[in-house]
């Protein structure tokens, strides 16, 4: 076993834009009189859309659809995002590491719960997208994160086997997932995700930038 890929989520890794999903669930939760809190949203990091909506539909008398709710969210999402753009950047150190990683020929790989529409308008505005040899949406998959699911399906499209894999992840659910896929996992610790449990990642590091090819094939010398 040996490193051949490295997988990334996206929000909370990539770009920092959990702040903007809180704000967009609160908004939209609010035209239903319904209260979301920041602890609300911290318990959803993670987790897909659609999965939240189900959980809130079963609560709370919602007239829209699951389908009709992760639409909503998507436009006012995408809204506030693409009016935002400007002062977005990528989360320092990814892309530095992407570079890295590119120059010592591992495949790169993106696993987010996120709808693709907003997979592709974060990578595009981030001019990182070719660095990505496959990208996955949890959109549509049965099980979302804790489960391994998204990770294994972005494995088998990079042809790698999961023990190679290493996966960055910065919330609870995302680090469960990795581990159950048999992956090693790096758990980045984003003050914007909530106060999130990820200490059974293989490493845990406050800053990307303490990421390259380096650590990352160290987790395997360490037992």
């Amino acid at each position: 076993m040996s490193l051949k890929a490295v997988i990334f989520d996206m929000d909370g890794v990539i770009i920092d834009s959990e702040p903007v999903h809180y704000l967009v669930n609160k908004e939209m939760f609010g035209q239903f009189g319904i209260k979301f809190t920041q602890k609300d949203n911290d318990r959803f990091i993670g987790v897909s859309n659609p999965a939240m909506y189900a959980e809130y539909k079963s609560k709370y008398e919602i007239n829209l659809s699951i389908e009709e709710l992760s639409r909503l969210q998507l436009e006012k999402f995408l809204k506030k995002i693409n009016n935002s753009f400007g002062k977005y950047r990528p989360i320092p150190g990814i892309t530095a590491l992407l570079a890295e990683l590119k120059e010592n020929n591992i495949k790169i790989g993106l696993a987010s719960a996120s709808d693709m529409e907003v997979i592709e308008a974060v990578l595009k505005s981030f001019r990182i997208k070719d660095y990505f040899k496959v990208i996955v949406s949890g959109i549509g998959m049965k099980r979302g994160k804790p489960a391994p699911d998204i990770f294994l399906k972005t494995a088998k499209k990079l042809r790698v086997k999961p023990a190679d894999c290493a996966v960055i992840e910065d919330s609870k659910h995302g680090v469960q997932a990795a581990i159950s896929a048999g992956m090693k996992c790096i758990g980045y610790k984003n003050a914007n995700s909530g106060n999130q449990d990820i200490s059974k990642a293989d490493l845990v590091v406050n800053k990307i930038s303490k990421i390259d090819v380096g650590i990352l094939k160290k987790l395997w010398r360490v037992r």
